[in-house]
C-alpha cells in the first residue's frame, strides 16, 4: 500500500506505516502543482533581487548580511554543512524516516519556495530504503530541527553518512547503491529542506501511537489485577462516569467492564468479603488512565496540526506574490503535547506500580500469600520485582520534568527563546520504554496470583493472557532469578500481542 502526501490528511498511523512497515510515499498531484507555481514564484523574485530571509540573506543574527546572486546556491550548501553539527548515537531508523515523511508532507502544502527535484530526491530515498544517519543531540526545536534535518540535507548532494539495506555507509555510496541521483542545491532548496520541527513531529508521531498502545495494554492487565484483587466493581459503573463527563474515563470503564465480565473471581463470596469500596489505585484507574486517555487525544489533536502544517520560515504565497518571515518552525506546541504524553505515561505507570504493591502485600491481598509465594521467609517470590518497577517509576519521574521550560538562547540572541522540543522527545521514548517494564511486572504477578487463586477461573480474557504468559514464563514454586521473566514479558507486551489476543476475546477496545 502506498501513502499519499498531499500536505493536507497525514495521520499519524501513516506515519506508522512508514517508517516502520516501509510503506512507500507518493505526492499527490495537486501537491506537485502548488510546489511548482510557489517555486515559480521564487525565481522571480530571486531575479529581481528582493530581499527574501535565507534565500539572499544569511541566516539568525546574520540575515542582515545580503548576498550576492553568485553566493546564492552555495550558500544553501555551507547553511547545510554549518547546521549539520549534532553528536551521539544516531536515531533509529524509524525515526529518520518518520522525519523525512513529514518534511515531504509540509513541502506539498506549496508554501516553502523548495524545487519540485528535491521533494523528488526525498521521496525517492524513502521508497530505496536510503535512510540518513542523523545523530541524536543537537537540536533547540527552533528554528525547527535545523541541526539533525541538516544531516538528512547532506545525503540529497552525496555527502553525510545512510543506512542502506542493513549498512551504515557514506551518503554518495547509499545514493549510488540504490540508484537514487544526487543534486545540487540551488536558492532557498537547502533551508527549505531543514527548516521546520520535523524530527520531532517524526519522533513524537511514533511515541504517541506507541503510548497509546501501552496505555490499552496496561487496562487489559489492571483488568486481571482487578480479578485476583476481588474488585468492587461499582467504581466501574457507567454513569458514574458519564456523571462526571470526561470522554477518557468513560471509555476507560468501559473497557474495564468488558474485560473482567465472567471472572468467577469477581462473583459475590469466591474471594472473601467485597469492600464497600477499594483503595484509590483500585477504583481510581477509569479517572486516571481516563486523564492520559484525553491527554493522548489532545497529543494527537496537536501533531496531526504540525504534520499538516506549514512549519518554515519564511513562507511563500503565491496568491498574493508575498513573502511573510514569521516562527513557524518553532517545537513548542509538539514540546507540550509530548510533556504531557510522558507526565502521563508516567502517573499511569505509578499506578500500577501500586497495584504491583498491592498483590504483593499480604496485608493489603485479599488472602494471597506474601510476595506471591508459598513458604515466604525461606522464599521471597516477587519481592524484588516491585523494587525494579519502583526503581523505574521513579526515574520516569525524574525524566517527566519539562524540558519545554528550559529555553537557552542560540543564535547571538536572535534566536533567545528555543523550544527545546528534542529533549522532550528524547526523553519521553524513554518513559514509555520504562513503562512497558512495569506493565510486564504487573502482568508477571497477575498470573502468579491468578495461579494461588485456582480452582477459580478469571475471565476469558484473563485466561487467555494467562496462556499466552505461560508460555515463557512458569508459575514459581520456588525463588529463581526473575529477570528474563520480566525481559521475556516486557518483549510479549511491547509487540502487541497481549493486546491482540485481548481484543480477539472482547473486540476492539475503545
Amino acid at each position: 500500500m502506498t501513502v499519499k502526501l498531499d500536505g493536507k490528511s497525514l495521520d499519524i498511523e501513516s506515519v506508522v506505516k512508514v517508517a516502520r512497515d516501509d510503506e512507500s510515499v507518493e505526492v499527490a498531484d495537486a501537491a506537485w502543482k502548488r510546489i511548482d507555481k510557489c517555486r515559480a514564484m521564487l525565481d522571480k523574485k530571486v531575479e529581481t533581487m528582493e530581499v527574501m530571509y535565507g534565500v539572499n540573506t544569511g541566516i539568525g543574527e546574520l540575515s542582515e548580511v545580503a548576498l550576492t546572486a553568485d553566493q546564492l546556491k552555495d550558500f544553501q550548501r555551507y547553511l547545510v554543512y554549518s547546521h549539520s553539527a549534532g553528536c551521539g548515537d544516531p536515531i533509529d531508523v524509524e525515526e529518520s524516516r518518520a522525519a523525512m515523511a513529514s518534511r515531504i508532507n509540509v513541502l506539498c502544502i506549496g508554501f516553502s519556495g523548495i524545487r519540485a527535484k528535491v521533494v523528488e530526491t526525498l521521496v525517492e530515498m524513502l521508497n530505496k530504503g536510503v535512510t540518513p544517519v542523523v545523530f541524536r543531540h543537537g537540536s533547540v526545536g527552533a528554528c525547527g530541527d535545523l541541526s539533525p534535518m541538516s544531516q538528512i540535507a547532506l545525503v540529497l548532494i552525496g555527502e553525510g553518512e545512510a543506512f542502506y539495506k542493513g549498512e551504515r555507509m557514506g551518503g554518495k555510496e547509499a545514493m549510488d547503491a540504490a540508484g537514487v541521483p544526487t543534486i545540487a542545491f540551488e536558492a532557498r532548496d537547502g533551508l527549505a529542506t531543514i527548516n521546520g520541527s520535523n524530527v520531532i513531529a517524526g519522533m513524537g508521531s511514533l511515541q504517541l501511537y506507541d503510548a497509546y498502545r501501552w496505555l490499552k495494554t496496561q487496562e487489559v492487565i489492571a483488568a486481571m489485577t482487578f480479578e485476583v484483587l476481588n474488585l468492587t466493581t461499582k467504581c466501574l459503573d457507567e454513569r458514574l462516569h458519564k456523571g462526571r463527563g470526561y470522554p477518557g474515563a468513560v471509555k476507560c470503564a468501559s473497557n474495564l467492564r468488558r474485560l473482567i465480565e465472567d471472572s468467577e473471581m469477581l462473583e459475590p463470596g469466591k474471594i472473601g468479603k467485597k469492600k464497600v469500596q477499594n483503595a484509590y489505585s483500585l477504583r481510581s484507574t477509569p479517572q486516571v488512565v481516563g486523564s492520559a486517555r484525553d491527554a493522548f487525544d489532545w497529543g494527537r489533536y496537536i501533531f496531526e496540526i504540525e504534520l499538516n502544517g506549514a512549519g518554515d520560515n519564511p513562507l511563500f504565497f503565491p496568491d498574493d506574490d508575498e513573502v511573510v518571515t514569521g516562527a513557524n518552525f518553532q517545537g513548542t506546541p509538539l514540546a507540550f503535547a509530548l510533556e504531557l504524553m510522558g507526565t502521563a505515561v508516567t502517573t499511569v505507570g505509578v499506578l500500577s506500580e501500586r497495584r504491583i504493591n498491592r498483590m504483593m502485600n499480604p496485608n493489603l491481598s485479599e488472602g494471597l500469600p506474601a510476595f506471591l509465594i508459598r513458604g515466604a521467609g525461606m522464599f521471597s517470590g516477587l519481592m524484588l520485582t516491585q523494587y525494579t518497577a519502583g526503581m523505574l517509576c521513579a526515574e520516569n519521574r525524574v525524566l517527566s520534568h519539562p524540558a519545554a521550560t528550559g529555553s537557552i538562547p542560540a543564535a547571538a540572541d536572535q534566536e533567545d527563546f528555543v523550544s527545546m522540543g528534542m529533549t522532550t522527545a528524547i526523553k519521553s521514548k524513554q518513559i514509555i520504554r520504562n513503562a512497558w517494564y512495569i506493565i510486564a511486572i504487573e502482568l508477571i504477578a497477575a498470573c502468579q496470583a491468578m495461579d494461588h487463586r485456582r480452582p477459580l477461573k478469571g475471565s476469558p480474557v484473563a485466561e487467555a493472557i494467562y496462556g499466552l504468559v505461560r508460555e515463557g514464563v512458569d508459575f514459581m514454586e520456588e525463588d529463581r532469578p526473575t529477570q528474563y521473566d520480566v525481559n521475556w514479558t516486557a518483549e510479549l507486551v511491547r509487540s502487541g500481542r497481549v493486546l491482540e489476543v485481548a481484543e480477539k476475546v472482547v473486540g476492539e477496545l475503545e
